[in-house]
């Protein structure tokens, strides 16, 4: 059934008078030429079908196209979760705790913070943080200081749920041997630079940057990769040459002494082996 507006299109279109004549031509047209609409008829059924089975046909497609992706991306995660599981249990091993299940908490806890850090890096990269400039220094935010602040917005929880079980059930030295497998050793290696650039540092000197790079170890756990782990070391050591320059050093002349010093070994050892 036409609805009013449509009648009033065509009434508008075909007047009284001209919709008499279409009338009379397609009844003649009918009458004269059966063949040709016998063909026109046929014509649009032929393509009425070619429709519907194009149709058909991209609908499965983009079904069974869908189908491997969601695959791949399922067996991807299984396959990235397996290697989490396996890094936790290494780690947990090399602990020795000689109990069974104190070793399946601290595992399970490992684990479960190690999932949580890479999919909230997975699923918040930079990209998701607005182009802007650092407020302490004024330079423009690289593509790594966007990445950590992204991953720097992930809930509280994710990192106290975990030291809550390394605390309970661990020893302090364990919880720092664990740290440490996070950070693949960077404390030790960092306050050894340290010794190298500044000879005579003091045992106080020693404690107050130790426990800077601490600070930096426990806070980098919660990053996925080495760039952005090494990215938080670096707000601590900026901290640890402010303290030694306000502890009357002088940061910049200790590290060019020690750059030319290297270089100067460098030039002697080549010598000697000419």
């Amino acid at each position: 059934m036409k609805s009013a507006a449509a009648d009033t299109i065509f009434q508008r279109r075909y007047p009284p008078c001209k919709q008499q004549l279409k009338k009379t031509y397609e009844t003649k047209f009918i009458a004269h030429n059966p063949e040709k609409m016998k063909k026109r008829t046929t014509k649009l059924i032929l393509l009425g079908f070619v429709f519907c089975f194009a149709s058909t046909a991209v609908q499965a497609q983009t079904t069974v196209s869908a189908t491997p992706v969601k695959q791949v991306s399922e067996d991807a995660k299984a396959k990235a979760d397996a290697e989490v599981e396996a890094k936790a249990a290494e780690w947990v091993a090399s602990l020795k705790l000689a109990n069974a299940a104190k070793e399946q908490r601290v595992k399970t806890a490992i684990a479960m913070h190690l999932k949580a850090v890479r999919d909230w890096h997975n699923e918040h990269p930079g990209s998701t943080v607005p182009a802007g400039i650092n407020p302490a220094t004024g330079n423009k935010l690289s593509g790594l200081n966007r990445d950590v602040i992204a991953c720097s917005a992930k809930p509280a929880s994710v990192h106290d749920d975990l030291m809550n079980v390394l605390k309970t059930e661990l020893t302090p030295a364990q919880v720092e041997d664990v740290l440490d497998q996070y950070t693949i050793g960077k404390v030790a290696f960092t306050l050894k630079g340290y010794h190298a650039i500044v000879p005579d540092l003091t045992a106080e000197e020693e404690v107050k940057i130790t426990g800077f790079l601490k600070q930096a170890r426990e806070q980098a756990i919660d990053y996925k990769n080495m760039k952005e782990i090494s990215a938080i070391f670096e707000i601590y050591k900026t901290k640890s040459e402010q303290y030694l320059n306000s502890n009357g050093r002088n940061w910049h002349e200790l590290f060019k002494a020690y750059v030319n010093k290297v270089k100067k070994e460098k030039a002697e050892k080549k010598g000697s082996n000419e």
